[in-house]
Formats: structure tokens, sequence, C-alpha cells
């Protein structure tokens, strides 16, 4: 049976507009401190300013990024038995307030360089990547000041330099897989230079 034009249109509408609806839908700010205080806590700290190395810093982290993660972790796209656990009990609503609670957390910028020469090393990399090699400067995607761009690539200013060079070996070796992008980038950087990225990223501002 064939349905009228104008019937479908009307259907089509109904549906982007459900769509936008949803998404017009503003995150609960107070359920998301709520939530990240039963599950997330014990790791990232109660302001999302994580002190234990091997964990990020999530405070005034871009919520969509934040978002994608947590959908990543939750499908198996991004492989962490832990963050998988966690991410699985969540639903998009509850990713949606934590990631946007965790957004408006002021990031306290306590992150330092530790070693001059790694430092000088990571800002020629991160500012103007390694031509002869092919590899982009990082500050091409996430801005010159670690900034990054809201909906498309994470805030790195500040970050723990120890879960920053585990990340880009986890990109390196394929372990992580979620941004091919990344990975390519990754792929041509040796230990030295994933170290001095590192290192200067944890002091940037």
């Amino acid at each position: 049976m064939k349905l009228p034009v104008s019937f479908l249109c009307a259907a089509a509408a109904a549906a982007l507009s459900f769509s936008v609806q949803a998404q017009s839908v503003k995150p609960d700010l107070a359920k998301g401190s709520a939530m990240y205080g039963q599950v997330c806590v014990a790791c990232h700290a109660a302001d999302g300013n994580s002190t234990t190395p091997a964990n990020p810093k999530l405070a005034h982290q871009h919520p969509e990024y934040l978002v994608k993660q947590l959908q990543d972790y939750k499908s198996g796209k991004r492989d962490n038995a832990i963050m998988k656990g966690f991410a699985s009990a969540l639903t998009d609503a509850d990713m949606r307030n934590i990631a946007y609670w965790l957004a408006s957390q002021k990031d306290n910028k306590t992150g330092a360089a530790t070693d001059k020469e790694l430092v000088t090393l990571g800002e020629r990399i991160y500012r103007g990547g390694i031509a002869d090699r092919q590899i982009a400067a990082c500050a091409g995607c996430h801005s010159p000041n670690g900034a990054g761009i809201p909906s498309q690539y994470p805030r790195l200013s500040g970050q723990q330099a120890e879960y920053t060079a585990t990340q880009l070996k986890h990109f390196r070796d394929g372990t992580r897989k979620n941004n091919a992008q990344m990975k390519d980038v990754a792929a041509k950087m040796n230990d030295r230079e994933i170290a001095a990225v590192a290192d200067y990223i944890a002091g940037l501002r």
C-alpha cells in the first residue's frame, strides 16, 4: 500500500522534531553531581581534578567528548574493563548529566612539566609536529593552549603526564581504537617523543 506523500512528510517532520527535542533537553547538573559522587569520585576526585597520575583529570572537559568516551566504553569501542563496568550502568541521560556537571567544574591547573629537556622537545612537537615523518602538530586540533575544540577535540592543558603518555601508547599499539586520527599520529612516535609531549601538556596553560 502506498502512503500519501503528505503523510510521509508529516511522519518525517515528527521524527525530526522528536530528535531535536531530545537533543535540546537540558542536562540536570544536580543529578550529574549525585551520580558522579556514586560512581566516579573514587578515581577522579570530588571535583574531577584527579590527583592520581594514572587517572585523567575530567574537570572542565568538553562535555560532548566525555559523553562520547562513556558511550565508547559502554559499547566496547574503547576497551577498559573497569570503565566498561561503570559505563554499562549509565543511561544516555546519566552520561550527559555527569559530563555537563564535570564541564562546569574548574580545572585546578596543578599539573607541571618536570623535565626541561623533554619539555623543549615536547613543545616543538606539540606546536610544529615532525614534518619529515609526517607527524602532525598537536596544536592543530587541540589548540596552542591545549583548550581543544568543543564537540571535536578534548581539552589537554594540565592533564596528567602519565595518563597522556599511556593513552598515546595505547593508540600506537592499537589497544585504544576509538580514534583513527590519533592512532595514525601515535603510530609514528617513539617513547621519548611521547614522554616529551605528555610532559609539555602537563604544564600547558
